[in-house]
């Protein structure tokens, strides 16, 4: 650490179809980041795969006012300019890239190559919690409980897939593309044809699909913090306003109600701290993530969901909003997040052997 300004290279946009949405979450972000502390570099990556040196937006709104989405567009530049270490400044690079290609490994794995600290989980972790069907076998041999569930490669769907998923966890099924996040392309099924069709939905994004049991339970939140020593926040709830919490509700009309802190005992939020924690050292998770639960109040209890190792710092996002209602305020979680990634990097670094 110097007394320079720390060079903060926020990555944002890339070739998912959460292109969107990661835009929207790096605008607010670089509006919360204190320009005190930081020098901020917004770097975008076009749907296409291009890496451009980005305009931020504006330095301060009215209070209320709205952030625009950053635009990925800008003055061509390759990976590696982008993420140079500054050498008159210690540099963090801040993966803001929901879904694959940025929240899966990939650009985490880039960035080990190039020796740069980072925020959020590394490869293994970002790669297990990214990709759902894995996720869900390593909680279930660490006994997480979770809600049933089958893992099937798209080679796998025959005419039968869907009379044998049926046969198995019954209906209505919840079908998931394996590896993407913000509920895109995930579809409710309530019959054999419905299934059919959701798998179809679920095979164009990726080539692994989840196939669950719907639970008839309370959504619950949790946002975590920290690298060796985790920490877990307020638990949050999620009433959805449509059918099940879908990519309109969290990102469109945010009709959807959030309940932060969740209505729960003392010792029900409790329990599920302290899964939540269990969950984010089980996935190898650092840095952050948002561990999401059913919870079957009258039934099997909490029922693990999944990890997003990158959550959504959207004005509607639960992660930031559960530590704001924790005592941390969004700047403070960006400085800590930051020293997260420093951290970890010297640790790193200490334990390899040259």
């Amino acid at each position: 650490m110097t007394d320079s300004p720390i060079h903060l290279v926020v990555l944002f946009g890339g070739q998912s179809a959460e292109h969107d949405v990661s835009c929207v979450t790096a605008a607010h972000v670089m509006r919360a980041a204190d320009p005190d502390r930081y020098r901020i570099t917004p770097v975008g990556i076009g749907r296409d795969g291009r890496w451009a040196l980005a305009a931020g937006p504006p330095a301060a709104l009215p209070a209320g006012g709205t952030v625009a989405p950053l635009d990925p567009r800008g003055t061509a530049i390759s990976p590696t300019a982008a993420i140079t270490a500054d050498a008159g400044a210690t540099t963090v690079v801040v993966p803001l890239l929901h879904g694959p290609m940025g929240e899966d490994g990939t650009v985490q794995g880039m960035l080990e190559l190039a020796g740069v600290p980072y925020v959020g989980s590394g490869v293994l972790g970002s790669a297990l919690a990214m990709d759902k069907a894995m996720a869900k076998q390593v909680l279930a041999v660490t006994g997480i409980p979770q809600a049933r569930f089958r893992a099937l490669h798209e080679s796998q769907i025959t005419e039968s897939t869907a009379a044998e998923l049926i046969d198995e966890l019954g209906l209505p099924l919840f079908v998931k593309p394996a590896n993407m996040g913000s509920s895109v392309g995930v579809s409710k099924a309530k019959s054999a044809d419905g299934v059919n069709t959701a798998l179809a939905t679920a095979r164009a994004y990726d080539e692994w699909i989840v196939v669950e049991e719907a639970v008839t339970g309370r959504e619950i939140e949790v946002a975590v913090l920290g690298n060796l020593d985790p920490r877990a926040s307020v638990p949050g709830e999620i009433v959805p306003a449509a059918e099940f919490y879908d990519y309109a509700d969290k990102y469109v009309d945010g009709a959807s109600q959030t309940l932060v802190p969740a209505p729960l005992t003392e010792v029900q939020a409790a329990e599920v701290r302290r899964l939540a924690i269990e969950v984010y050292r089980a996935l190898r998770c650092e840095g952050m993530a948002r561990v999401d639960f059913f919870f079957e109040e009258h039934g099997r209890g909490w029922l693990c969901n999944e990890a997003n190792t990158i959550p959504g710092f959207t004005p509607i996002s639960m992660y930031p909003k559960l530590w704001i209602e924790s005592g941390l305020s969004y700047s403070a979680l960006i400085d800590e997040l930051v020293d997260l990634a420093i951290e970890r990097h010297a640790r790193r670094r200490h334990n390899t052997a040259h």
